[in-house]
């Protein structure tokens, strides 16, 4: 390899990775790879008991490649936007070299109760869209001012077009997608990457109670895919696994005369 060609190996190589809701199922897949990678990580989630057994299981895997690793935990309600200044906080005095900012958490209520109560309705739209855009603002001032970095969200290909069946669920990741796409224009002349990941369905606690959830991708597959996005090997926008790039192409052409009779 060429010393320009090393030097852009080492460029795209992830050192410091944050993690918000650090324990969804993708997340924690995710994170087994990144450690296995020898990537230092700030681990952050609502429950102060299982990120402490995060840390110790991804300390593990990541001592057993480089001898040494930092797992950093900060516990913290993600969904309160009143939490995050601690957050960053945080992350800006333990971890304050971090170059890449993973967003993987969210909520999925039964659409029929989102339809009936307005207090469930809100806190599906705060949680996978308010508390996710407020926090990103303040990860991205922060890559944008050193010029350097990436910034990535799991939002959904529920998002691509309202169905009657997820369309609370849907419209809240739909707006978090859209956001990403102005905040990507905003922050490429920083040379800060801002990367949409949208799984199809996945096999998560989220989703194990939806009908044919054993039918649903892999994690482990889905984090492989998420992981070389981040490692600069995957198109701005990420569906995983792939086929729902071509499905979804497919229900976004779908006439709405037509698509507002389907029952799914």
């Amino acid at each position: 390899m060429t010393m320009v060609g090393i030097a852009r190996a080492t460029a795209m190589r992830m050192r410091k990775v944050v993690v918000l809701g650090a324990t969804s199922g993708i997340a924690l897949q995710v994170e087994r790879q990144l450690a296995r990678q020898g990537c230092e990580l700030l681990l952050v989630g609502r429950s102060a008991q299982r990120l402490a057994e995060l840390q110790v299981d991804l300390s593990i895997r990541g001592g057993a490649v480089t001898g040494a690793q930092q797992v950093l935990t900060y516990a913290a309600d993600l969904a309160c936007v009143q939490q995050h200044a601690a957050v960053f906080d945080f992350a800006r005095r333990t971890f304050p070299d971090f170059d890449t900012v993973l967003l993987a958490y969210g909520s999925m209520h039964e659409q029929k109760d989102s339809e009936t109560a307005v207090d469930i309705l809100l806190d599906e739209l705060q949680v996978n869209f308010v508390s996710a855009t407020a926090i990103l603002t303040l990860f991205a001032a922060d890559l944008e001012r050193r010029r350097t970095g990436c910034l990535a969200a799991i939002t959904s290909v529920a998002g691509d077009r309202g169905r009657r069946s997820n369309y609370v669920y849907g419209s809240a990741k739909g707006a978090l997608s859209l956001f990403l796409q102005g905040l990507r224009s905003r922050l490429h002349p920083a040379g800060v990457r801002v990367i949409t990941i949208k799984p199809g369905p996945v096999q998560t606690p989220m989703t194990d109670h939806l009908p044919n959830a054993a039918r649903f991708a892999d994690p482990e597959q889905v984090a492989r895919d998420i992981v070389r996005a981040l490692e600069r090997r995957a198109p701005d926008v990420l569906y995983t696994p792939k086929v729902w790039r071509y499905v979804m192409k497919v229900v976004q052409e779908i006439p709405e005369a037509v698509f507002k009779r389907l029952s799914f």
